[in-house]
């Protein structure tokens, strides 16, 4: 996997003991150090731990960057900002609220992972909304010393964000270059519900592309280069995701769990004969996809009214 540039890191979170699945991206700056999707409550003392092996603690943290408040990425931020209050939290400003007030994101997510919520995600505590500072978008941020750009980059969740560092050409995209792990080049998309829209996911790429990174940051997982390629192989997948889709959704002979116990058999089977069957396990660990095919079957439910 390549290194990221002079005064950026990272941390593998070691989600549920298992590698590349959740990754935390590290700003060094004059002022202190700032970090990017910090992950869930369930990986914090990793975190910590992790920090701390590399000379950080949180005391130096100066502010955390979310691209977007799925739990994956920003469940434990009301932890930390509540044991560490002088940190900043940037976030869109379509997330800020639920950062404060989380009661609407914990219904929505527990509609989706019932009783796996506490195995997968903890704690989730709300952030107190005068260490918020929501975005929209195309600001110019300092942080750190550092000087980022932001872009409003829907697609994944509506709420979502990206932040490019010019100095070393590196974009931190959360979710919205989907997930890549190891040395292969297999892009599987994250499609989850509620918030997938195609048009403005393809929309988003062009705005990250336009900055013409070096390296595209993914949570899940790390430094990818060849930020076209890379955007054009996960969109080839959504195509061909969505022909499944769209020709089970026609199948007016079997029921929604039916449609939704092929689509994930025919989508495992695709990734394990590009990556390996046990890779592809831990693609699913990344990103179900039974969620996908629930996002992707709501979106064209939609587009078919």
């Amino acid at each position: 996997m390549p290194a990221l540039a002079s005064g950026l890191d990272y941390i593998d979170l070691n989600f549920l003991g298992r590698p590349e699945i959740i990754a935390t991206a590290i700003l060094h700056g004059p002022a202190g150090v700032a970090l990017v999707d910090p992950g869930p409550s369930t990986s914090l003392d990793f975190l910590t731990t992790s920090l701390t092996r590399k000379g950080i603690r949180f005391e130096d943290v100066r502010q955390i960057l979310l691209t977007h408040i799925h739990l994956d990425h920003a469940g434990a931020i009301g932890s930390i900002v509540a044991k560490f209050p002088h940190i900043d939290v940037f976030v869109h400003q379509r997330g800020a609220p639920h950062l404060a007030d989380p009661s609407k994101l914990l219904a929505s997510a527990g509609r989706l992972y019932q009783q796996d919520m506490d195995r997968l995600w903890g704690e989730v505590l709300p952030v107190d909304p005068a260490r918020l500072r929501p975005i929209n978008g195309g600001e110019r941020l300092t942080v750190v010393g550092r000087y980022l750009e932001t872009a409003y980059t829907p697609g994944h969740a509506s709420h979502h964000v990206s932040y490019y560092d010019g100095a070393s050409r590196v974009a931190f995209v959360g979710d919205t270059a989907g997930i890549c792990r190891g040395l292969g080049n297999y892009v599987m998309p994250p499609t989850p519900p509620p918030d997938i829209d195609l048009e403005a996911w393809r929309q988003s790429e062009r705005k990250i592309l336009a900055w013409e990174p070096d390296t595209l940051f993914l949570t899940h997982f790390g430094p990818r280069h060849g930020a076209r390629q890379h955007m054009d192989a996960m969109f080839d997948n959504i195509d061909a995701w969505s022909r499944i889709v769209r020709r089970l959704l026609a199948d007016t002979s079997i029921d929604d769990d039916e449609r939704q116990r092929r689509f994930v058999d025919d989508a495992f089977l695709e990734i394990a004969r590009r990556t390996g069957e046990t890779e592809a396990g831990d693609y699913v660990r990344a990103g179900g996809l039974n969620y996908s095919w629930q996002g992707l079957a709501r979106y064209w439910k939609k587009k078919s009214v």
